[in-house]
């Protein structure tokens, strides 16, 4: 399933018109092996902007962040033709105090994902569980931007597994007219209860 994508144009999916590729960023914070490590490979590769000066992370769009309690959704697919799209690369282990840290710091807007299945080989199978690369990827599908998110996964030989894993979820939260329904739509792949669900 290998996708030819120009660096600088994307094709969107079956329309046949050209549109800006998202600005990736990814927020190394050196917790865990960097030749293991799925942003670091993919900065090599030169799809993710790596930083560890956080002076430097872009000021507007969106940090995707596990513990902010607010869906990624169509009313934030703006959010990233104006800014670019921002992961925090840390450990699960060390999340709660990264989040913290990094939050003082930035003025993105905190985003989450909702629920989907790891296909990285640590957390394989696990909801929510996703490397730092899946989380991009899955962001970028969720926006309408399939190829760049091919191309982005393509820096793991897991990485279009991670894309079928999740096809059936994938599209229908790509195709929810709103936050709400994108969030109401995980019940029908995840057994999750109310409260996990916000």
């Amino acid at each position: 399933m290998a996708v030819a994508v120009s660096r600088l144009v994307i094709t969107s999916t079956g329309l046949g018109e050209h549109v800006k590729p998202v600005a990736v960023h990814a927020i190394w914070l050196a917790q865990d092996d960097p030749k293991k490590n799925t942003a670091v490979r993919s900065a090599k590769r030169g799809d993710v902007v790596l930083h560890k000066d956080l002076r430097r992370v872009p000021r507007r769009g969106v940090l995707l962040d596990p513990l902010c309690g607010k869906v990624f959704g169509p009313e934030d697919h703006g959010l990233l033709e104006d800014g670019a799209l921002v992961a925090l690369d840390c450990s699960w282990a060390q999340i709660d105090g990264s989040v913290a840290s990094i939050d003082r710091r930035t003025r993105l807007q905190h985003r989450m994902l909702p629920l989907l299945l790891a296909a990285n080989p640590v957390n394989w199978g696990k909801p929510g569980r996703l490397s730092t690369i899946e989380a991009l990827a899955a962001t970028l599908v969720l926006a309408g931007h399939d190829e760049q998110a091919e191309h982005l996964l393509g820096c793991v030989r897991w990485g279009i597994r991670f894309l079928e894993l999740n096809a059936e979820p994938l599209q229908a939260y790509a195709s929810a007219g709103s936050s709400n329904e994108l969030v109401n739509l995980q019940f029908e792949f995840f057994d999750i209860d109310t409260e996990t669900s916000t």
